[in-house]
């Protein structure tokens, strides 16, 4: 036979005081004073009998529902994901508040359905995600709601917004193989024209100049974001007359073709060869062997900060449109050597 809820009412009974007690303990009423020795009665009680508040009692009364939604576009399918839903739960946690996650996959019909889903179960606020960083307008229904994109740039003004920082992380892998005494460099970048694309090639290409390589000594070609796009371009770059001693990756899954193209040309990585990938994607950048050197993408910590932001709206904290770029750690493996002598 199903138990019966415990009611706030038991709890009184149990622990001697009255309901209105019980109710300004659980929610810390502000400007009420209560005997440390009958609160610890009151927590002692709820303890012993179970009781979990009504939360929709709560939000009626406090106007909060204590969820917040997180919509993305590939949540269910991207390695990436999980690390950012655990920064925003972190944060939730800490507030006694639960994340509601939600998957569109690009589809138009499926987001806005998702959103107008979220808004009726009264979600406080919304974190707009998108797995890859591009620039998005936001949806007109969460024109009053308050919202922080995750990953993406919001062209609509006043919209907080986080995102990696590109340039900084074009910088990094730079300097992973200035570092090692490389002077002849390779981009292997992504064909697509995104934020991500520009910002790395950017920072590549003025830290190599900062260092005194020549423009015609930082070799860069596209391909599409895939193994076999990268095992196509490197073999471009390796086979080239002036070919680099070293080659920085948009991502990981290139660095994987550009693998396994140096290991066809007869090319050991690091001995002949350096390679350089970004995302530090779980089961690429370090199944590959010997382990991918890989510029980290900050997700934890976007999560995090998009999660407080959004707090901070929801309740009334405001210090103009944030927007943060996020540096991602270098994460350091063993695929990053001194150049070959003969080729200094």
């Amino acid at each position: 036979m199903k138990q019966r809820r415990v009611t706030i009412k038991q709890v009184a009974a149990e622990a001697g005081v009255s309901i209105t007690t019980v109710s300004h303990v659980l929610n810390d009423v502000p400007g009420v004073r209560v005997n440390p020795a009958t609160r610890e009665r009151v927590h002692e009680a709820v303890a012993r009998l179970g009781y979990v508040p009504n939360s929709l009692a709560q939000s009626l009364r406090t106007q909060r529902s204590n969820t917040i939604g997180l919509i993305g576009d590939e949540i269910a399918t991207t390695p990436f994901a999980g690390k950012l839903v655990l920064g925003a739960q972190e944060v939730a946690l800490a507030r006694d508040a639960v994340v509601l996650v939600v998957s569109t996959g690009y589809q138009r019909d499926v987001e806005n359905r998702e959103i107008a889903e979220l808004l009726r179960r009264q979600v406080d606020g919304i974190l707009y995600a998108s797995m890859f960083h591009r620039r998005v307008e936001l949806p007109a229904q969460l024109a009053s709601v308050p919202t922080v994109f995750v990953n993406a740039e919001c062209a609509t003004p006043g919209v907080p917004w986080v995102t990696p920082d590109e340039v900084a992380g074009g910088r990094d892998a730079a300097e992973v193989l200035l570092a090692a005494g490389h002077r002849r460099l390779g981009f292997i970048n992504n064909v697509d024209e995104i934020p991500a694309s520009a910002g790395r090639l950017e920072g590549f290409r003025s830290r190599a100049a900062e260092a005194g390589v020549p423009a015609a000594d930082v070799a860069v070609v596209t391909a599409e974001t895939t193994p076999a796009g990268g095992y196509a371009a490197a073999r471009e770059l390796l086979t080239s007359e002036r070919r680099p001693t070293a080659v920085f990756c948009f991502n990981d899954r290139l660095a994987m073709g550009a693998y396994r193209a140096a290991a066809e040309l007869g090319l050991r990585v690091p001995e002949d060869v350096s390679v350089v990938g970004f995302d530090n994607q779980e089961y690429v950048a370090d199944g590959l062997y010997p382990g991918l050197t890989t510029i980290e993408l900050p997700h934890f910590d976007m999560g995090v900060w998009a999660t407080e932001h959004l707090f901070d709206q929801i309740d009334g904290v405001h210090e103009g449109a944030a927007s943060a770029r996020l540096r991602g750690p270098v994460i350091h493996r063993g695929s990053v050597a001194p150049p070959p002598a003969t080729q200094h």
